[in-house]
């Protein structure tokens, strides 16, 4: 995975745009304590490779790999009217082992 990145040239202004938020759950919280992994939810067209690239260019940290989801959005009613939640894309980005990425803003 990291052959082909390395090789690869992304747009920046495309990266800056694939991480569109931070999940943070109770979820997310216990798989980061566990496996050293941070979950972004991205844009629905982002691939793996753009993800790893994205992360590394905003917080400059080393990708150990990248996992991708896709979470199909839930039929809702409110009254008469049905609607639908929108689609997600999850990401789980597993940093190298002594690598640390705080979303929260505060120093160690």
């Amino acid at each position: 995975m990291s052959a082909v990145n390395s090789k690869t040239k992304f747009d920046e202004g495309r990266l800056m745009q694939v991480l569109v938020a931070p999940i943070v759950s109770e979820k997310a919280t216990m798989i980061a304590d566990k496996t050293n992994a941070v979950t972004f939810k991205v844009l629905q067209d982002a691939t793996k490779f753009e993800i790893k690239a994205a992360v590394q260019l905003m917080f400059k940290v080393d990708v150990q790999s990248v996992a991708v989801l896709n979470i199909k959005g839930k039929t809702k009613r409110f009254g008469k009217s049905v609607g639908r939640r929108d689609n997600i894309r999850k990401a789980y980005v597993t940093l190298k082992p002594g690598q640390e990425l705080n979303l929260g803003g505060e120093s160690a």
